[in-house]
């Protein structure tokens, strides 16, 4: 698990040993093709990795005015924002193919920050940048349809 972590940009540059703590809190799953892995709306306290397979992040699922935010394959997350608030889901994310998933809970982070604070800055300003690509990329999207 600690070298898929190395894979993913938002735990870039985090040591080995900060690597190894979250590694071993981290949980695998799988979830078959259409089926949601996390819902609009719910409370979210989980973080989630994909190793295999791809999801569609999408705001209104299931309704006429359903919007995909998002396409992300392996090597992606999904869920950051619970790391940083306790507020419910913002989209729902469904499988688009059968995807194998590893996920932390919010409370991994946190021992992180209480046994390496210097580690879990680094992943906060990883997290802030990552939100700031996906931003911009929805920015640009969404300004090409008008």
């Amino acid at each position: 698990m600690s070298t898929l972590l190395e894979r993913i940009p938002i735990f870039a540059g985090l040591q080995p040993e900060a690597l190894r703590l979250l590694a071993s809190r981290a949980q695998f799953s799988k979830a078959a093709t259409g089926s949601p892995i996390v819902k609009e709306g719910e409370p979210g306290n989980r973080f989630f990795l994909i190793e295999s397979g791809d999801v569609r992040v999408v705001k209104g699922f299931g309704t006429p005015g359903e919007v995909e935010l998002a396409r992300l394959g392996p090597l992606s997350s999904f869920g950051e924002m619970c790391i940083l608030e306790t507020l419910p889901r913002a989209a729902t994310v469904v499988a688009v193919t059968d995807t194998r998933l590893w996920s932390l809970e919010s409370v991994s982070f946190l021992r992180l920050y209480e046994e390496q604070p210097k580690q879990y800055g680094l992943l906060l300003l990883n997290i802030a940048r990552d939100l700031s690509r996906r931003l911009r990329n929805l920015d640009e999207r969404f300004s090409a349809r008008q």
